[in-house]
């Protein structure tokens, strides 16, 4: 399974990652948890990257690139990934493409979870996560099942991001609008896009995403 999730800050993007991870046993590719991988592990390109970043600098796509291109080599991935934040730009995306493609690889679908702009605050304010392993939960919509204690690890202690406001939302979404949305006409383009509802109860959006998984070897076998 490869698969790109599109969505504006606060879709669930995560949530359902984490839950295709636990279901198919493939990794989630975040290019920030990439990143520091590549520099803490000192690879070749990772050092490229700590100068960039030592420097001040942003890290250019071609580094991003060439560091997603080393991360699914690893034996992990060998039977599928999720990518998290990649690719981000139509650059982003083409390069993605060519790199997939001499590596013999293709996406097997790029889902699109649609969320109204109006209750992405609401998501955004109510979310938090374990101190400790990084699980999320929701003040309303993801409770732990013990209240105070952490699902997955049994932890007491929980973060919120000092940037889940209002304020930094509105300028996330007009940075996703202007730089990530154009994907989704892309990927429609090559038929890869496929769209489920987000604004449904989280269950019934796994459901929704799994289907189009189920859907996707079909498809691929019909066109071969």
């Amino acid at each position: 399974m490869r698969l790109v999730l599109l969505g504006p800050p606060g879709a669930g993007k995560g949530t359902q990652a984490q839950r295709l991870v636990e279901k198919y046993g493939v990794p989630q590719l975040s290019t920030g948890d990439m990143l520091r991988a590549a520099v803490r592990n000192g690879t070749a390109v990772g050092k490229r990257a700590k100068a960039v970043m030592d420097a001040g600098r942003l890290v250019s796509d071609e580094i991003v690139n060439a560091i997603v291109s080393d991360r699914i080599d690893e034996p992990d991935a060998a039977r599928g990934f999720i990518f998290d934040g990649y690719p981000r730009t139509l650059a982003q995306a083409d390069a993605a493409g060519s790199m997939l493609s001499g590596k013999g690889m293709d996406l097997d679908a790029v889902i699109e979870i649609r969320v109204d702009d109006d209750v992405l605050v609401d998501r955004i304010a109510g979310r938090y996560t374990c101190a400790r392993c990084g699980a999320g939960y929701h003040d309303t919509s993801l409770e732990p099942k013990v209240a105070g204690v952490c699902d997955k690890c049994g932890s007491h202690e929980f973060k919120r991001r000092p940037d889940d406001n209002a304020e930094t939302l509105r300028t996330r979404l007009q940075a996703y609008y202007k730089e990530t949305s154009p994907l989704i006409g892309y990927y429609y383009a090559k038929g890869k896009l496929r769209s489920v509802d987000g604004m449904a109860e989280i269950d019934e959006v796994t459901r929704q995403i799994e289907a189009v998984m189920e859907a996707a070897p079909r498809k691929a076998a019909a066109g071969s």
